[in-house]
């Protein structure tokens, strides 16, 4: 039987404030069923190496169901369901959303609550990575590739976002979430209505909206590293009333409790993503 392959990178060291990582993966025999695609502080992009990506439910409801050679996914509040092939082998690029107008030619509030074809984004370079990607012979001349491609396309990325959005964004990371939007919007001197307008033009959530994913993410990136993991500690450590708190948040942005994803999940991710133990 094959072994399935892993590559995680980080861009270079120009494009770290735009792109956090690269990870590269081809695996075998996947059993059959869907991926969550959980929501989380990044546009997604998705290049496959394989099959057109299967997107069986998207993540505002009512979008049609598609299937795409490549992917760009924006900050989401419900899951993104990904139907599983024996064989897989791609790319995923995990952007920051302040930086989709340099990379992407738009704001990342354009692609909020959908998964869109890279192709349809009206940049030739962007469009032609899916054959130029599956043309190269490893990762290391693939992750060149993309470096290449995106450093040509992010010169001037922090002057195009208002840098009291960039403010707001980052203290929303930095407090994973945990921070009152009254207070935020006060230290910025805005009103909260204010705040709320401007974040939501560029990102295309709320800062409401944005802590609860970021709270979210917080239990999930626990999940992944811990081998036992105390529901009830997590839920009080990550911002939550309570373990019910934490649960009623993971069937309404996940689809499902975690601990239903824990026994789904966990075995697909890569190495470093998934528990020890």
């Amino acid at each position: 039987m094959n072994a399935d392959e892993w590559a995680v990178r980080e861009p270079h060291p120009a494009l770290r404030y735009l792109v956090t990582r690269y990870t590269g993966y081809t695996r075998h025999g996947v059993a059959p069923g869907v991926h969550r695609g959980l929501p989380g502080p990044h546009v997604t992009l998705v290049i496959s190496l394989a099959r057109p990506i299967r997107i069986v439910r998207m993540p505002r409801p009512g979008a049609a169901a598609t299937a795409l050679q490549a992917l760009a996914g924006g900050l989401h509040t419900g899951p993104v369901l990904i139907g599983q092939d024996e064989f897989q082998s791609g790319i995923q690029l995990d952007l920051n959303p302040l930086g989709t107008r340099a990379l992407l030619g738009l704001p990342a509030a354009e692609l909020s609550g959908h998964v869109t074809d890279l192709a349809n984004l009206g940049s030739p370079a962007l469009a032609a990575l899916p054959e130029r990607l599956a043309a190269a012979s490893d990762w290391p001349r693939r992750f060149a590739l993309l470096d290449e491609t995106l450093r040509a396309a992010g010169a001037g990325a922090r002057a195009s976002v208002a840098p009291e959005v960039e403010y707001a964004w980052d203290r929303l990371l930095a407090a994973g979430g945990r921070l009152r939007v009254e207070t935020l919007a006060g230290e910025l001197g805005w009103s909260r209505r204010h705040l709320g307008e401007r974040f939501r033009r560029e990102l295309g959530v709320s800062p409401k909206q944005a802590a609860r994913v970021l709270r979210f993410e917080r239990t999930a990136r626990s999940l992944r590293r811990r081998a036992e993991v105390d529901l009830a500690g997590l839920a009080l450590d990550c911002g939550y009333y309570d373990q019910a708190h934490l649960t009623n948040e993971w069937r309404a942005l996940a689809g499902c409790p975690p601990g239903r994803w824990i026994a789904e999940e966990l075995r697909s991710l890569p190495p470093g993503e998934s528990r020890s133990g």
